[in-house]
C-alpha cells in the first residue's frame, strides 16, 4: 500500500507562485497515474491536475489551465504541481492521489489512494 504526503503549502499573495510536492512511500508510483485535487470551504472537491505513468501526458482543469504544471520524478518517487499566478480562489486544500491505472480516466474519478493534504491560502 502506498502512503501519500503532500508539502509546500502556504501563504501566498495573489500573482505569486507555490510548488507542491508529494512524496510516495511503501511502493513505486512509477505504473500509475497521478493526480492534484483540492478542496475549498464548503465545496466539494475537484480535480485540477493529473499525469500519466510515464509523464507524457498531463490534463488541466480549466480554472488552473496555463497556470499550473504537473510533473513526476519516478526515480525518487515524486509529483509536483507548479502553481503560478495564484488567485485569491485557488485557496484550498490540495491533495495528491494515485490512480489505479497508468492512465487516468476521462471522469477523474479513479484515484484510489490520497494523501492528507496541504494547505494553500492565496491572500488578495
Amino acid at each position: 500500500q502506498v502512503q501519500l504526503v503532500e508539502s509546500g503549502g502556504g501563504l501566498v499573495q495573489a500573482g505569486g507562485s507555490l510548488r507542491l510536492s508529494c512524496a510516495a512511500s511503501g511502493r513505486s508510483i512509477d505504473r500509475y497515474a497521478m493526480g492534484w485535487f483540492r478542496q475549498a470551504p464548503g465545496k466539494e472537491r475537484e480535480f485540477i491536475a493529473a499525469i500519466t505513468w510515464s509523464g507524457a501526458t498531463t490534463y488541466y482543469a480549466d480554472s488552473v489551465k496555463g497556470r499550473f504544471t504537473i510533473s513526476r520524478d519516478n526515480a525518487k518517487n515524486l509529483v509536483f504541481v507548479q502553481m503560478n499566478s495564484l488567485k485569491p480562489e485557488d485557496t484550498a486544500v490540495y491533495y495528491c492521489a494515485e490512480s489505479r491505472y497508468g492512465r487516468p480516466g476521462p471522469a477523474f474519478d479513479d484515484f484510489d489512494y490520497w494523501g492528507q493534504g496541504t494547505q494553500v491560502t492565496v491572500s488578495s
